[in-house]
């Protein structure tokens, strides 16, 4: 039995189910959600809710919603525990990088991230591929799902993004996917995506970054201050690696009532997940990939902090610049 049918046998007799994406979801997020939708609908699941917590601030995943017309709904709005089964999709485990309590258990896993396991009835987390999405193409195949025009444009959009823009170690599978897709996507739609103009919140905070950032060798870290918009901080960070000489660069910013910290490198020595395990570890919830990593560090009693945010960042910046850098094993 091929893992997509396994998928199957755990939806069969299911009449509603639930597909969480993690916090302040991303294309290979959104695209993997649909793509069970599909699945799901296809082997008479009735009831789908396609579910999230965090915010989707990223201009390009708000117009990527929009445009798709995704239907969503917040997990504070959402009961999850009254529908029969529980999907994850681009994460695995309750509690991190999700407002799901770690009391659920979700029935379904798809992702590629390396974590603990869940527990999940149906777990396929398949860290040597680039993608989730890539994951559900090949569900698709396998069980002759023929993708819609909007299912299609939302897999490549998301393939793309994840992986093959940035040529952020793409496995074969990634390009394979794309082109298995690329037949039924609307490409004027994905023009338009990437023509998503950015939000002047966005905008200053990778102005803010650009003015704050401080540098060992080719490793760079930066401060976006205090923002509302998630997603401005990778995108900083993205912003940030065109830097010459520059091969590693970390994030940071308040959102919230944390602090949130986005990485990325190009450097083949430097594991970001690692790296940011290495230094933040015990201070908060922090992970990823080898190229990519991100983390959230609870202010708790600085929480409140409103006109003080600057000399907060002033006072925790030293330090995690300094945590990152040890890290790196790169000295002043």
């Amino acid at each position: 039995m091929s893992r997509a049918d396994e998928l199957v046998s755990v939806l069969e007799a299911t009449e509603s189910l639930a597909i969480v994406c993690h916090d302040n979801p991303d294309p290979d997020c959104l695209a993997s959600a649909l793509a069970l939708e599909a699945i799901a609908l296809d082997h008479d699941v009735g009831d789908v809710t396609i579910t999230y917590g965090g915010e989707i601030s990223h201009q390009q995943n708000r117009a990527f919603v929009n445009m798709l017309d995704i239907s969503l709904r917040t997990l504070s709005d959402t009961d999850i525990d009254e529908y029969d089964r529980i999907g994850f999709v681009d994460h695995a485990r309750p509690g991190a990088n999700t407002e799901a309590p770690e009391s659920v258990t979700p029935d379904v896993v798809v992702d590629h991230h390396p974590g603990d396991s869940s527990g999940a009835t149906f777990e396929d987390v398949r860290t040597d591929y680039g993608a989730t999405a890539t994951i559900f193409v090949e569900y698709l195949q396998d069980l002759e799902v023929e993708p819609t025009t909007r299912l299609a444009s939302a897999l490549l959009f998301a393939l793309h993004r994840e992986r093959l823009d940035f040529v952020r170690e793409p496995t074969r599978r990634e390009y394979v996917a794309a082109l298995a897709v690329y037949p039924d996507a609307d490409l004027e739609i994905l023009e338009q995506l990437y023509g998503s103009a950015f939000t002047p919140g966005t905008l200053d905070a990778i102005g803010r970054a650009i003015a704050s950032r401080e540098r060992r060798g080719s490793s760079l870290v930066a401060s976006v201050g205090k923002t509302t918009e998630t997603d401005s901080l990778p995108q900083a960070a993205d912003y940030l690696l065109n830097l010459e000489g520059v091969d590693t660069v970390l994030a940071y910013g308040i959102v919230g009532d944390a602090i949130r910290l986005s990485g990325r490198s190009i450097d083949p020595r430097v594991n970001m997940g690692e790296t940011l395990e290495s230094a933040f570890d015990e201070l908060g919830a922090v992970g990823g990939h080898h190229d990519m990593a991100g983390g959230r560090i609870e202010l708790g009693l600085f929480a409140d902090v409103e006109d003080d945010a600057e000399e907060l960042l002033e006072f925790v910046g030293s330090r995690l610049s300094r945590r990152f850098f040890d890290a790196l094993n790169l000295d002043d």
